[in-house]
């Protein structure tokens, strides 16, 4: 099984949503959150606050975990599991670093479900815990 972690910058009723490079052998060219694979020997925690600070430069200091799916595209008998948090409060300034995404941008979150290109449809629900809570 692969886990991999996702964090949901919240700020002022909005989300931060990552657009994954053309060039990413997974889902090239759509809207995502920062995150990425949990390595060997981590918790979710680390891994997600590892993964914030090389995509976008920030230290996450409170998040909430909303739920988890698992790929539908996944190799049979390898499942890829996708664990999302709610990311309250971090230090630093979100900035797009390194080649992994061509652009993040702050969505309103009422406005996040109609956005185009969206990497997996559920993230629908993601947006429904949101603005819920």
């Amino acid at each position: 099984m692969t886990d991999i972690v996702n964090g949901l910058l919240l700020r002022d009723q909005q989300v931060l949503m990552a657009h994954r490079s053309v060039q990413r052998k997974n889902y090239p060219g759509t809207w995502s959150f920062p995150g990425g694979h949990v390595e060997v020997g981590e918790t979710l925690a680390q891994a997600l606050r590892r993964e914030l600070s090389e995509e976008i430069g920030v230290l996450a200091t409170s998040w909430t975990f909303l739920r988890r799916f698992t790929a539908p595209d996944a190799t049979p008998g390898r499942p890829v599991v996708f664990h999302f948090f709610a990311v309250e409060a971090w230090d630093g300034e979100p900035t797009n670093l390194g080649n992994e995404h061509s652009e993040i941008r702050w969505v309103a979150v009422a406005d996040a479900p109609r956005m185009q290109d969206l990497t997996f449809g559920r993230y629908v629900e993601l947006f429904e815990d949101l603005a819920s809570s």
